[in-house]
């Protein structure tokens, strides 16, 4: 990954790390939500909703426009399939890397001599 893609998995992963703003993700994609009513879903204030929703923002998965005085948000389909993709390649890496870790452990591991040997 380069330097930009680096960045944006972090957005990303900060971005989905609280549970208020994966639920606020669930809802705008969904269907649109104004901020408004977004806050009244939770027991916060509405300032604090508004930092949940920029965070999202930022990392480029939900969009906001303007309607009058309301600020209404939308989920990024693609942003969140982007997500996806990006969790799926590091999963096949790193079970492709399991995958050698457990050849070389096999190959390493003492054979039994199933003949016995002593004197009776």
């Amino acid at each position: 990954m380069n330097e930009m893609d680096e960045d944006r998995a972090d957005a990303w992963f900060h971005a989905l790390s609280d549970r208020t703003r994966r639920d606020i993700l669930r809802r705008v994609l969904a269907g649109e939500h104004s901020v408004s009513t977004l806050a009244k879903s939770y027991d916060m204030s509405f300032a604090a909703v508004q930092k949940h929703v920029a965070v999202l923002e930022r990392a480029g998965l939900l969009t906001k426009r303007r309607q009058g005085r309301e600020a209404l948000a939308s989920g990024d389909v693609e942003a969140v399939r982007s997500v996806g993709a990006m969790l799926t390649d590091l999963e096949a890496l790193w079970r492709g890397r399991i995958d050698r870790m457990d050849e070389l452990f096999a190959e390493d591991a003492p054979t039994t001599d199933t003949t016995t040997h002593g004197t009776d």
